[in-house]
């Protein structure tokens, strides 16, 4: 399938949330586009150059979303939320002539979810504390503190992670493995009080 890509500087999962600031006119008509039609998306994390230019390569894998909230922020820019859908994974790649960059892209499934094994019940506990005290548009994750496929996603989206790290999370298809990797990763994860 062909999809407008939103090249970023973050990582979004599946069943995640995502608020972004549009401000240039591609992002803009393209967010035009999506909302009149209810098409997804999709965001990739930057490989290689910066987000403002047309030349910005982008990681193999992203994850497609639909908007599911705009409005007009403070600062007059358009705010949009994004929630996650579905991996994909990019075959190639182009830019139009409005500089938008377009992928032909393949859906790649998230694996089936498994329950959350006790071990990990402190990464489920400190997940809910973190939902808890996080501003809109937050509040549309919808816990499933139990799962563990749930779990892994939305703290490799939320901890300040290298965003590398985040990446290959995003392209594990074992849960428990995503786990035992954030667990490690977050070992060296300096927490603010």
């Amino acid at each position: 399938m062909e999809l407008p890509l939103f090249p970023l500087n973050t990582v979004l999962f599946p069943g995640g949330v995502l608020p972004l600031r549009i401000f240039e006119t591609r992002y803009i008509d393209m967010v035009r586009h999506c909302m009149r039609t209810e098409s997804p998306f999709g965001i990739c994390l930057i490989r290689e150059g910066p987000e403002v230019v047309d030349t910005a390569q982008v990681h193999a894998m992203g994850t497609w979303g639909r908007i599911v909230d705009w409005d007009r922020r403070a600062d007059g820019l358009l705010g949009i939320t994004v929630m996650g859908e579905t991996r994909f994974r990019v075959e190639t790649t182009w830019a139009r002539k409005d500089r938008l960059l377009m992928g032909e892209v393949e859906a790649v499934e998230w694996p089936p979810e498994v329950g959350l094994p006790e071990e990990f019940l402190p990464l489920s506990s400190l997940l809910q504390r973190l939902v808890e005290q996080l501003p809109p548009p937050y509040g549309l994750l919808h816990g499933h503190y139990d799962q563990a496929g749930w779990v892994g996603a939305r703290l490799a989206e939320l901890m300040p992670l290298d965003l590398k790290e985040k990446q290959a999370m995003l392209e594990m298809d074992d849960h428990l493995a995503r786990l035992f990797r954030l667990r490690d990763a977050m070992m060296g994860v300096q927490l603010q009080p």
